[in-house]
């Protein structure tokens, strides 16, 4: 896992650990797009995180 893939899912990890993750999803995705990491990835990354803690994301 990269560098900016890692960061992505711990602060996505906080976001629905604080029920915040649904709201903060697509933020997430698009600071994540503004560092280079691919879209496919960045999606990825934040529905892997939802579904470890018991949400869905939509794509």
């Amino acid at each position: 896992m990269g560098q900016r893939n890692a960061r992505l899912f711990c602060a996505a990890c906080r976001a629905y650990e604080r029920a915040k993750g649904d709201s903060l999803a697509e933020p997430l995705i698009r600071a994540a797009l503004a560092l280079g990491l691919p879209v496919r990835e960045a999606r990825s990354t934040v529905a892997s995180t939802a579904r470890r803690t018991n949400r869905d994301v939509a794509h």
